[in-house]
């Protein structure tokens, strides 16, 4: 079972993760809820006891419903979470950036080890940081026994674009990044590379 909420790391589950006919997904749809991942992911694991149960979240969201995480210790639920921590709510940057053509805005999020938090609170916790340590970290977390949060350090800056990159999302993203948007150069270098770069080039930006 996987369950995810809604932010940045939501584009990214339903572009990489595979699920086969066997596994069940939870998502919050269009109520557009953060932090319920964590909600989603206790209920899954009291319903069907025994049955693993995935998680993706995102800092932001993670950071509202932490707590919710001694309930799957108390409750020795087998659940895997894993957490996207970019530093930033990444969905609402960009659509300040795409949608309106606004210089990003407000949207840094506490810096958390949630790793420690996840020791703290009686479970495991896991970082990665390097692309390449990545799979050997996942094997770890998952052959650990009851809940882990595995925290992935990733690139703030990194570009996650709409399916479709009309004219106008391709003339506020320029409008933004001229405004002084923070990482305004990472963003540019990110936007140079695949696939945003042919993204964009549909668009023609």
């Amino acid at each position: 079972m996987v369950v995810s909420d809604s932010g940045h790391h939501t584009g990214l589950v339903a572009r990489h993760m595979r699920l086969g006919p066997e596994h069940e997904f939870g998502v919050s749809g269009t109520l557009a809820s953060m932090a319920c991942a964590i909600p989603y992911a206790v209920a899954a694991g009291c319903a069907w006891p025994g049955r693993p149960v995935i998680g993706v979240i995102g800092d932001g969201g993670l950071a509202m419903q932490l707590g919710e995480f001694a309930t799957a210790v108390a409750m020795r639920l087998d659940l895997k979470l894993l957490v996207l921590r970019n530093g930033t709510l990444g969905q609402i940057k960009w659509e300040q950036i795409l949608f309106l053509g606004n210089p990003e805005h407000g949207c840094e999020v506490p810096a958390i080890d949630f790793a420690r938090a996840a020791e703290a609170m009686g479970g495991r916790g896991f970082t990665v940081d390097d692309p390449a340590q990545l799979g050997p970290v996942l094997d770890a977390a998952l052959a650990t026994a009851g809940p882990v949060i595995i925290q992935a350090i990733v690139d703030p800056n990194e570009p996650l674009l709409p399916a479709v990159v009309s004219e106008a999302y391709a003339r506020h993203l320029r409008q933004a990044l001229d405004g002084g948007t923070q990482g305004a150069a990472e963003i540019t270098a990110a936007l140079g590379r695949e696939p945003s770069r042919s993204m964009l080039g549909e668009a023609g930006g």
